[in-house]
């Protein structure tokens, strides 16, 4: 989202002005954002190729054909359509029903531009998912270990008490459905929103999905019983597993748009260079200063 930052309040002292370039994002952090995006966009493509094979979702331990699923992505007829419990949407042309690039009529749940690989191989699609669900667990884990020795997540992403107020996070809500963007040296700081869906994505969603992908490998059953016993099941942690992909995905179609709305030629280059332009006021961003020399980098 706009306005991530790797800067502490001490940091912002005395305060880069309007215009400025400043240092914004580590090494570390780039490194593993463009990482854990390759990974993500993979596994959520090549998860869709795997979930090809059988596109219904169950709760509980068991689940085929004669059972009743509580997702079901199909077709019958010349219909497409998604089933949740006794509710149906029509989605012929998107899902379920759908035409392939040569013109010729498909009823798998999602279609070939959508996965990994853009035919339906269930085998070519695991390697694809479990190597990449390997890159998502080593460059997740490092960057937990670092992100916590360098004190990234006590400084820049554990909300101050002041922030958990209702009144802070209303007045946050508001500026947000406003399009009204931090300017000047507020930029660097992650606002209570950021924070939020940054902790809950890094700490919640992502080990949610490694141990229920882990559930639903009958090797990893043997070895760990208990992750059954946890999840309810293999089907629930299938099923969790799905839920978790697409609030992944959810936070990624918002996180882009946002970065588009708060300025994307800035955002992404502080991706890349980690150097940042401080935003101004709208009508200063128009026109804005020249800057100085770049900042000295803050702690690396």
């Amino acid at each position: 989202m706009a306005g991530e930052s790797e800067q502490s309040d001490g940091d912002l002292e005395p305060g880069p002005k309007p215009g400025e370039v400043v240092k914004r994002h580590r090494l570390s952090t780039r490194l593993w954002h463009w990482t854990n995006a390759l990974a993500i966009v993979i596994l959520l493509m090549s998860g869709l190729s795997i979930f090809n094979a059988h596109p219904r979702l169950y709760w509980g331990s068991y689940g085929a054909n004669a059972d009743t699923p509580w997702l079901e992505i199909t077709g019958e007829g010349t219909r497409g359509f998604v089933r949740i419990g006794s509710t149906e949407i029509t989605t012929t042309g998107v899902l379920g029903r759908w035409r392939d690039e040569n013109g010729d009529t498909s009823t798998r749940a999602f279609p070939s531009w959508a996965t990994i690989p853009g035919y339906y191989s269930l085998a070519i699609g695991r390697l694809w998912h479990f190597f990449f669900a390997w890159v998502l667990v080593l460059a997740g884990l490092s960057y937990w270990i670092w992100s916590f020795a360098n004190r990234h997540i006590q400084r820049d992403l554990a909300p101050r008490r002041s922030e958990l107020k209702p009144s802070h996070i209303w007045h946050d809500i508001k500026d947000h459905a406003r399009l009204r963007f931090p300017t000047g040296a507020a930029a660097l700081r992650y606002n209570i929103l950021q924070k939020t869906s940054y902790l809950l994505v890094l700490f919640v969603l992502l080990p949610l999905i490694v141990l229920t992908g882990l559930t639903m490998s009958p090797s990893m059953d043997a070895a760990w019983p208990w992750l059954l016993d946890i999840f309810g099941g293999r089907q629930s942690a299938r099923s969790i597993h799905f839920i978790c992909a697409f609030l992944i995905a959810a936070f990624i179609l918002v996180h882009l748009v946002m970065v588009v709305l708060a300025g994307p030629v800035n955002e992404i280059r502080s991706m890349i260079t980690g150097r940042f332009r401080l935003p101004g006021k709208r009508e200063e961003r128009a026109a804005p200063p020249r800057h100085p020399e770049f900042a000295e980098e803050q702690a690396q």
